[in-house]
């Protein structure tokens, strides 16, 4: 690394790094304020923003006047000067964004997920990322990188999912690197949803904390010193294997989805509804009754809000985070659930996390998935610039 630091191609590009990184946070500056604030000498400045400019990294946005002395050039990145795609596959939806460099949305394409091969969900992504692309007015060939968040975990190793039972089959992942054929990164959907609120939403300005997501599955995503923290093997956050308290309606289900997610997902809370005699579909017609004063879906819904509260309990006593966001179809309706949840926690102990729903409802997924790909974009731009 000694070695590296005396090389001046390396040290132009950390520089010019820094010089963009602060612009990214902060937005428009001039050279002197730039070097006043980097330390950079102001011959450094300019001589790194002059080969930024040129290759269009950043541009001139204005100018200032009005005081003694020559007039002062604002600069700031030019945000348009490379795009990267997010890409959320739920079970029911699956949703494209492209944005710029700050993550500003440019395009955008929703389509429902009828695939029922790998095959038919590699296109349908293609063909809805490539539309996103053309309302852009951009070619889907010119994206400098796409994320794309599913269900499951993406091992390197052996180029499968795992842990994704509602997903065709594994090897979706290979099918989307040859359809979609960008720099591509696959990552748990769930782990995404909490690098969007990081970014976004409830998670701002929380170096510790965790994303709880309970609706057709369960998982959680887990942000450690203000870094997404997936263990080992990625599998960090497959609180769906935690053991429930309840044994779960099929045993089946322990090896497919494990037994927290058997019982407190969506499908489990039809279960509970449908034993209890509610002739009802699925788990947002349960909430619904509930909502509307029905006894019996208010008990089963009672029932959803313990389980969720002893397994919120289990993450505090882990992980200790300073909040725990709670999303998903089943999750977000903190207004039935709140109570219940509350109550169970305080039977447990003395751990009291603090739990606060989404604030980003349906796009926590895909802003995730924006904000990792313009992270990596980044990265991508410098490596290039170091070659």
């Amino acid at each position: 690394m000694r070695g590296e630091l005396g090389n001046p191609r390396l040290l132009r590009v950390l520089n010019e790094r820094r010089l963009l990184d602060q612009l990214h946070e902060h937005g428009p500056a001039s050279r002197a304020d730039l070097a006043k604030i980097t330390g950079l000498s102001k011959p450094t400045v300019s001589a790194a923003l002059a080969g930024l400019e040129e290759d269009g990294l950043v541009h001139l946005v204005g100018e200032v006047s009005g005081r003694p002395g020559p007039v002062t050039s604002l600069y700031d990145m030019n945000a348009g000067s490379a795009h990267v795609a997010g890409i959320d596959i739920g079970r029911d939806w699956i949703r494209v964004a492209v944005a710029d460099l700050r993550g500003a949305f440019v395009g955008r394409t929703d389509g429902r997920n009828t695939a029922r091969s790998s095959a038919e969900l590699a296109t349908v992504v293609d063909q809805l990322a490539r539309a996103a692309a053309r309302e852009a007015d951009l070619d889907w060939s010119s994206i400098a990188c796409a994320v794309v968040g599913t269900p499951g975990v993406y091992d390197q190793a052996v180029g499968k999912l795992l842990f994704a039972p509602n997903l065709p089959d594994p090897d979706i992942a290979e099918r989307l690197r040859s359809a979609l054929a960008v720099d591509l990164v696959i990552e748990n959907d769930i782990n995404l949803a909490a690098v969007g609120e990081h970014a976004y939403g409830e998670g701002q300005g929380k170096s510790n904390f965790a994303l709880v997501s309970i609706g057709t599955g369960v998982g959680m995503g887990i942000v450690v010193n203000g870094e997404l923290y997936v263990g080992a093997r990625g599998a960090a956050g497959e609180v769906s294997y935690v053991p429930a308290a309840e044994d779960p309606w099929d045993t089946g289900d322990l090896q497919a989805h494990g037994s927290t997610e058997a019982v407190a997902a969506a499908t489990g809370v039809v279960r509970a509804a449908r034993s209890a005699g509610l002739d009802l579909a699925t788990a947002k017609e349960v909430f619904t009754a509930a909502a509307g004063g029905d006894p019996v879906a208010r008990t089963v819904v009672e029932a959803e809000g313990r389980r969720i509260g002893a397994l919120l309990v289990t993450v505090a006593a882990v992980l200790d985070p300073e909040v725990i966001v709670l999303s998903g179809g089943v999750g977000r309706n903190l207004d039935l659930l709140g109570e219940a949840i509350q109550s169970r926690i305080d039977e447990l102990g003395p751990l009291r996390p603090v739990v606060v729903p989404s604030a980003l409802g349906d796009s926590g997924v895909l802003l995730g998935a924006v904000a990792h790909a313009r992270s990596r974009a980044w990265d991508l731009i410098f490596d290039s610039r170091r070659a």
